[in-house]
Order: structure tokens, then sequence, then C-alpha cells
């Protein structure tokens, strides 16, 4: 005879508590000791017991689950470096909650603020993660006017009625300037990302402003798409300069390595005659050779932090406060070296 599946009246009794109490410690409502809350959650993992997310949805209206609008080519998203990490990092703290991630890719080109109001829709997610903030970014208002609960990642340039988790870049970025400065390089380039990012322009202002602090300007701005292939034509371009730099910051680590490629098929050595540092600290920049100087972030506590700020908005926690997370910090590797005039 098979066994009937446990039931929450099961985990009631087991755990010596109504079947109201285990539907709050399942949905981290308020109201419970942690004594009970654990007692609980240990009555139904011994029981293994599961309640479907349709059922939960259908108790206390929500979705039980979080909305991701990535606007990137799905050839190169794979390859990012940042959103991998960042995801797993929002999954670390969804899973536990039985909260699922919708994802969803928007091809470039592609109606974006459809892919908000699908998740909208039927209420299909119970709030989103707002990412690649732009300057005037219409999503803003688009959220607000949806009725989305939404975490900015990162602080938008005008008002925002939303919590925002925020990574600084702009020390990384100095501290990358400033390393190349004290390795004697006086004609530094820098390859941008879109400058429709306010993290992109961030980056770039902070670049500008360092140099400008050291009575220099940049001997060349090259703006690109953070892919490979944009790095590429960016590093070319430098390269042809009639006095080509003898650095290159770029503003991620996929642009770099390319651009590190592209300087060898030149003929070039890095770092002998150029040297060059990325941006994200990614998987492969210790492998390449040179090991690339970048700045390291941390997608993953970016994620986790995300997550976490806005599930105290979805669980109508008062006053949420933006949270500030470490800044970017500078890695040395051997793609940097002082610069010797001949």
């Amino acid at each position: 005879m098979v066994k009937d599946r446990p039931t929450i009246a099961d985990v009631a009794a087991r755990a010596g508590v109504s079947k109201g109490s285990v539907s709050f410690a399942l949905n981290g409502r308020p109201g419970l000791a942690q004594a009970t809350v654990d007692r609980i959650l240990a009555a139904a993992d011994e029981l293994g017991w599961r309640p479907s997310n349709r059922a939960r949805s259908l108790s206390v209206s929500k979705a039980f689950a979080l909305g991701l609008v990535i606007t990137r080519d799905p050839a190169v998203l794979s390859s990012d470096p940042f959103f991998p990490a960042f995801i797993a990092g929002v999954e670390s703290v969804l899973a536990p909650r039985g909260q699922a991630l919708v994802l969803q890719v928007v091809t470039p080109g592609e109606d974006e603020a459809a892919g908000y109001r699908r998740l909208a829709q039927d209420g299909r997610v119970d709030g989103v993660f707002l990412s690649d903030l732009r300057h005037d970014d219409p999503r803003i208002d688009l959220l607000s006017e949806l009725g989305l609960p939404a975490v900015t990642l990162n602080r938008p340039v005008g008002p925002s009625p939303f919590p925002a988790v925020c990574l600084d870049d702009r020390p990384g970025t100095v501290a990358v300037v400033e390393h190349l400065l004290e390795l004697g390089h006086r004609r530094i380039a820098h390859v941008a990302g879109p400058p429709a990012f306010v993290h992109a322009t961030a980056r770039s202002e902070a670049f500008v402003a360092t140099l400008a602090e050291a009575g220099l300007e940049p001997v060349a701005i090259e703006g690109s798409d953070f892919t490979a292939a944009g790095g590429i034509e960016a590093t070319r371009r430098l390269l042809a300069l009639p006095q080509r730099p003898t650095a290159i910051v770029y503003a991620n680590d996929r642009m770099a390595i390319a651009g590190l490629g592209a300087a060898q098929q030149a003929g070039l050595s890095v770092p002998g005659d150029l040297s060059i540092a990325g941006f994200d600290d990614s998987e492969l920049a210790e492998f390449v050779h040179p090991g690339l100087t970048t700045v390291r972030a941390d997608p993953y506590a970016f994620g986790e932090a995300a997550a976490t700020t806005l599930n105290h908005l979805i669980d109508g926690t008062r006053d949420v406060a933006d949270v500030e997370l470490p800044p970017a910090r500078l890695i040395v590797r051997s793609s940097t070296a002082r610069l010797e005039e001949s």
C-alpha cells in the first residue's frame, strides 16, 4: 500500500503547533518565536513535506517568485562576468524560502517594457530587480505604474521610490589609475562601456577625474559595448594613434582580455610595451597570460543583498533602507608593469 503524502496537518501534529503556525513559519511571517519556527521546519524536513507554490500563492496572495529582466544578446550572456554570479547570490536567498527566480532575456532592440509588463500580469512575480540603470531611466516610472516592488542595482541618477543596493565602482577605478601612475605611465587610455549605463559613466568619470588630479588628460577614451569584439575594435583604434598609449584601462574584463590578445597579435609585449587593466576580476582574469590586473567586485554578495532587500520590501517591512556594499578593490597581477622609457 502506497503511503499517503504528508500534509500540513501532519507537520503541525509533529511540531505540536496549529496549521496556521506552520503556514506562518513557511511564509516567513512575523509572530512566532524562532525556536518554534525551527521546530516546525525540522518537522517538515523529517516528514519530507513541501507545499506547492500554487497552494502557497492562493493562501497568501503571493507568487513566491522574483523577476529579473536582462537586456543582452543571448549569445554573449553566458560569458558575462556579472550576471551568473549575481543570480547565484540571489538563488542562495530564494531557495531556502521556496521562491523562484523568473528570468527574461530581452534582445537589444526588443520592447523591454513589455518584459516587465509580462512579469506584472497575473501576478507572476512579487517584485523585480532593476539592473543596468540608465540615465533618465524610464523603467522606474513604469514599475511604479505597474505597482511592482523593486530594488535598483546601484542608485539611479534621478529620484526613485525604490531601495537601492549599491556597490561603488569608483574607488576601484581610482585605484587602477593611481597604480598605473605609480608605475610611471602618463599616456593612459580608457575603453569605456555604453554611455547610457550609469555604472559605465561612473567608471569613466572616475578615470578622468583621477588623471586630472595628476595634471593629466586621457590619451583617448574609446566607447564600446562590454563585448569582446568591441574590446578588440577599440584596442586597435588606440594602437593606431600617432602616439599610442602605454597603458589602457578597460571597463570590464571581457574587453580587457580581448584587448590583450589584440595587442599581442599586433606584435606588442604585455606588459613590456603596453600595460592593460580590466574591471570585474572574472574567472579567467587570473589564468590568461599574463594574468590580468583588474578590479574585484563581488556580484554574489550583490545578489544576496539585493534578494534580501527585495524580500524585506515585499514582506511589508517599513522604511527599507539602501544597502551599501564594500567597494570594488584593485587586484594587481602581471599585465601591468613599470614603464621603461627608452
